[in-house]
C-alpha cells in the first residue's frame, strides 16, 4: 500500500493502477471511496474481499459527468426521466446516488445481480480527476472494513485497510462527512433508500413528494440498509438522558447540551472523552464531524459510547441514521 498526497501526478498513476485492475482509495465530498474500474469483474471482487463486505450489498458507480450516464444505466424504459434530467441538473455533481435501471454491460457483482445500479458524479476535484484519467466508471463504497466507522481522512483508510488496497490518495478530510443520499428513480415512485448528503428537502423542492425507507433489509437494494452499519468497535449507544460514567465517553450535538449534562453530574470524567458535534448547532457542522470524533473517541479506552441524537431534520436525518445503525451491533 502506498498513500500518498492526491498531486497531480499522484492522481495519474493512482489511474494506472485503476486501469490494470488494482484498488484505489480517494477522497470525495461524502467519505473515502475504495475505487475499482467498474466494468473489471476482478477488480470488483477485491474490493469486496479487501472490505470483507458481503456480495448481497451493491456497490455505487462514480462517473464523471451527466454524458457518461448511458455507459451504466438503461434511460429506454425510465418512468421518471424528466425527474432524473432535474436532480441532475441541479444536484450533480454532488452527494447524490441515483438508482436507474442498469445497462447488461454493468457486471452483475457491482449490483449484486439487481437490475438495477447506483450512480453518481462527485463533487470532488480528486475524484472528477481519477475518474477521468482512468476508466471513466469507478465503482466505490466506502474505504473502511464493511459495517464499520465510515473514514473521512486518509488516515482512517490507513487503519482500517492497511495492505488491502494498493495506493490511498490524501486529499485532506472530507466536507460533508456522511454518505451520499439514495434515491431509487427506477420504481413508479421516487424514494429514499438511504439518507445523506442531500437532504430530503432538497429533492422535495425539485420533484416533489418522495418517500423514505426508514427501516433496515437483510436483503439490500442500496448501500446503508442492513440494521448493524457504520459501528465503531465500541459498544455505542443514545441516550435521551443518561448519568455520568467514569470509564464511558460522550458525544453531544452541541455546547449547550454538553454544559447542561456537566452541570448535572459530578462524577469525574475523562475530558478527551467529551465531544460535540457543532458548538453553536449546526447539522452541516455536524455531519462533517460525524465520523471523525466517532474515530476518535473509539479509540478513547471508553468501555461503551453514548451519542446525542441530533434534531430530525436536513442532514440530522442522515447523521441520526447512521447512528441508530451504528447502536445496532450484530
Amino acid at each position: 500500500m502506498v498513500k500518498k498526497l492526491a498531486t497531480e501526478d499522484a492522481i495519474l498513476h493512482a489511474a494506472d493502477i485503476l486501469k490494470k485492475g488494482g484498488l484505489v482509495a480517494f477522497p470525495t465530498e461524502t467519505v473515502y471511496g475504495l475505487g475499482a474500474d467498474a466494468f473489471n469483474g476482478t477488480a470488483l471482487a477485491n474490493i469486496f474481499a479487501a472490505k470483507h463486505r458481503p456480495t448481497f450489498d451493491p456497490l455505487i458507480i462514480h462517473l464523471n459527468d451527466p454524458d457518461s450516464l448511458d455507459r451504466v444505466a438503461d434511460r429506454s424504459n425510465l418512468n421518471s426521466t424528466a425527474n432524473l434530467d432535474t436532480l441532475s441538473a441541479a444536484l450533480w455533481p454532488g452527494p447524490l446516488t441515483i438508482i436507474l435501471p442498469k445497462q447488461r454491460s454493468v457486471p452483475d457483482l457491482a449490483t449484486s445481480g439487481l437490475p438495477t445500479v447506483a450512480v453518481r458524479i462527485p463533487d470532488h476535484p480528486v475524484a472528477l480527476s481519477l475518474i477521468r484519467h482512468s476508466t471513466g466508471a469507478i465503482a466505490a463504497p466506502s474505504a473502511n472494513r464493511f459495517g464499520q466507522l465510515s473514514p473521512t481522512t486518509a488516515d482512517h483508510v490507513e487503519k482500517s485497510l492497511g495492505d488491502a488496497v494498493d495506493m490511498i490518495l490524501d486529499g485532506g478530510p472530507t466536507g460533508i462527512g456522511v454518505e451520499s443520499t439514495i434515491l431509487d428513480l427506477s420504481a413508479d415512485h421516487p424514494r429514499i433508500l438511504r439518507p445523506g448528503g442531500t437532504t430530503r428537502e432538497q429533492i422535495e423542492s425539485l420533484i416533489g413528494p418522495v418517500e423514505l425507507f426508514s427501516g433496515f433489509s437483510t436483503a439490500p437494494t442500496a448501500p446503508g440498509q442492513l440494521k448493524s452499519h457504520y459501528a465503531p468497535r465500541t459498544a455505542l449507544e443514545c441516550f435521551e438522558k443518561v448519568p455520568a460514567l467514569k470509564d464511558a465517553a460522550y458525544l453531544f450535538f452541541d455546547g449547550r447540551s454538553r454544559d447542561q449534562w456537566r452541570e448535572q453530574h459530578t462524577i469525574p470524567v475523562d475530558e478527551r472523552r467529551i465531544r460535540v458535534l457543532s458548538e453553536d448547532g449546526s447539522l452541516t457542522e455536524a455531519a462533517a464531524n460525524l465520523f471523525a470524533l466517532l474515530h476518535a473517541l473509539d479509540t478513547s479506552g471508553a468501555d461503551i459510547i453514548y451519542v446525542q441524537r441530533v434534531p430530525d431534520q436536513g442532514l440530522g436525518t442522515a447523521i441520526n441514521d447512521r447512528l441508530s445503525r451504528a447502536s445496532h451491533h450484530t
